[in-house]
């Protein structure tokens, strides 16, 4: 009989949904009935909606299985090995047949995300089975000069995928004109937004991407110390990196006189930092290196002249850096066939928020916004209108759903007044106050705020008691005004880029959603029916069964009436908590 080779997503995410449980299960059945199958493990493959993920390769193609429990798969097991029949059911991608879920991988182009689910990221062998380390490879054994490398970093057209979306190679050309017998690449793994799962699921899934990316950053740059600034809260993350480190190590390709070639000495650490979104910002993660409080610095010098250990120093994120090897190995040209005549390649998203398929995927750039919720995300749930998505993470902005025909590109997300930032796009529907959204983001970044800056550390306090305020019933009709100067001035006057787009998620809700505002303030209604301080509750006579639940989940015994007969509900003692209307079985608790 022949092998069945047999893969468990074991990255986060499928960890948190139970894929540990699977694999042992897996691994108990496989030793219990010596079965022919070769057990293996990877990371996340990007369908996270779906976790725990199965994948099962036989002579036939190959078959994914998603929502696994120990349960399922020995079901799944028996019918793939024993009767050679896949559990259609229970499969969510394949090329074999047509799937609910084929649409959310088919329809993507993977060039970061190019191993990950597939290899096995623990095994530095299994990342050169599918051509790692040949890019560097190809640059030695060739002879191809530093500069002649940064000019195809700036012929693919590679732009920062840390928010910037500053030119990578002429990021690099700044560090390799600066003359140092000492430079340093860095990576950035230290997003604080929900990108930043991108950056770990990189980092588990495909380890070895982001080292070779860094070791030809360091022959462009002539540099010879390279540094991971990874959060402390991604264990998994740090473990493989340093597992990917050692095994690179061993193999010659970090070190002295890596890959065989004297005086290309370059090694590379893993920094752990304390998620300070602060850090994000490079003089901050520089800082924060250095042992100091991750707090920016003034611009210039800028790192490329004087940076980590005032030597010059250039700081790339995770996905960045991943597509290095892809673009020396396959051409600047065809890397920069994707996307748009400003925007090159392609762009890793985390979907996040009310969206069917929530997950990592990869697209080009030029794909439409619709496209990605739509084709990709499958929609919105239970049938629900789409609002808006807030791109950029917790400092970028709302874009409306008038504009979902907004191309993936960096300078038509800035004209709707949002960034791309590292890649977090949370999708928000009919049900969503736009206000309390602009608090929500707006409290995140004032927590963070390292508060060096007036204008960002008070600044950001004000415009959320605003907000609060507002959202609270007690807004005042010059709170819209009030808001948007402010944001303005912190715009205008903050040192770094958080108190820089700190005050987006406000200025774009204004900016797209002010009729929401003027109801808070004016009306002190909530049109989506979200701020509890802004809801009035009625019960409805006609569909009151005397049933008495509400009247027991009331805190302040605000209603009352006898049993089988019509409750009352007094307007004077209501807090608005909602618990009557969230026990009420017969919908007869109305919101207005």
């Amino acid at each position: 009989m022949e092998k069945l080779k047999v893969t468990v997503d074991i990255g986060s995410s499928g960890i948190a949904a139970g894929a540990g449980k699977v694999n042992t299960k897996l691994k108990e059945i496989i030793e219990q009935d010596n079965l022919p199958v070769d057990l293996k493990q990877t990371s996340g493959i990007g369908m996270c909606y779906k976790e725990p993920l199965v994948e099962i390769k036989d002579a036939d193609g190959t078959y994914l299985y998603g929502d696994m429990t120990p349960e399922l798969i020995e079901d799944v097991l028996h019918s793939h090995l024993k009767l050679n029949v896949p559990l259609e059911k229970y499969v969510v991608h394949t090329a074999n047949f047509d799937t609910d879920h084929n649409a959310f991988m088919n329809d993507q182009v993977r060039i970061a995300l190019r191993h990950c689910g597939i290899i096995d990221p623990e095994i530095i062998e299994e990342y050169e089975q599918y051509e790692g380390y040949e890019a560097i490879k190809q640059i030695l054994n060739n002879k191809v000069s530093p500069t002649d490398v940064i000019q195809t970093i700036l012929d693919s057209g590679l732009r920062g995928r840390g928010g910037g979306g500053f030119p990578t190679g002429l990021k690099w050309k700044f560090a390799h004109n600066s003359k140092s017998d000492e430079k340093y690449v860095i990576c950035n793994a230290d997003e604080g937004d929900p990108g930043a799962f991108m950056d770990r699921s990189l980092l588990e899934g495909d380890p070895h991407a982001v080292l070779e990316g860094m070791i030809i950053g360091a022959y462009a740059m002539e540099a010879t110390g390279g540094v991971i600034y990874c959060r402390a809260e991604y264990p998994l993350a740090i473990k493989r990196l340093n597992i990917a480190i050692e095994q690179a190590h061993k193999k010659g390709y970090l070190g002295k006189d890596i890959f065989g070639v004297k005086g290309f000495d370059f090694d590379i650490y893993v920094k752990e930092g304390a998620g300070a979104f602060v850090c994000g910002e490079e003089t901050a993660l520089i800082a924060s290196i250095e042992g100091e409080r991750g707090m920016p610095r003034k611009r210039p010098p800028f790192p490329a002249v004087r940076g980590l250990w005032d030597k010059p120093s250039n700081i790339n994120n995770v996905e960045t850096l991943a597509n290095i090897p892809w673009i020396i190995k396959n051409g600047a040209e065809k890397y920069a066939a994707y996307g748009t005549e400003k925007s090159k390649g392609t762009k890793v998203f985390a979907l996040a928020g009310k969206i069917n398929r929530g997950g990592l995927v990869e697209v080009p750039m030029g794909i439409s916004l619709e496209d990605v919720i739509y084709k990709l995300g499958g929609g919105i749930p239970d049938g629900k209108k789409l609002k808006a998505v807030q791109l950029g993470g917790p400092s970028g902005g709302c874009i409306p759903s008038h504009l979902m025909d907004t191309k993936v590109d960096y300078d038509s997300v800035t004209a709707t007044g949002a960034i791309m930032g590292s890649g977090g796009l949370v999708v928000m529907d009919e049900t969503t106050c736009m206000v309390d959204v602009a608090r929500f983001f707006l409290d995140f970044t004032r927590k963070e705020s390292c508060g060096k800056c007036t204008f960002c550390r008070v600044g950001t306090k004000r415009m959320l008691e605003i907000l609060t305020r507002i959202t609270e019933g007690d807004g005042k009709p010059e709170d819209i005004d009030n808001l948007l100067e402010l944001g303005e001035e912190i715009k205008k006057n903050s040192l770094c880029g958080l108190g820089q787009t700190a005050p987006n998620p406000v200025l774009t809700t204004i900016r797209y959603f002010r009729d929401e505002y003027e109801a808070h303030i004016n009306d002190k209604k909530c049109p989506a029916h979200h701020c509890k301080a802004l809801l009035d509750y009625e019960i409805d006579a006609e569909k009151c069964t005397g049933c008495t639940v509400c009247a027991k989940a009331c805190p302040t015994d605000a209603i009352t009436g006898e049993r089988k007969e019509v409750h009352v509900l007094d307007q004077e003692k209501c807090i608005r908590c909602g618990e009557c209307y969230s026990k009420c079985n017969f919908d007869a608790i109305l919101v207005s």
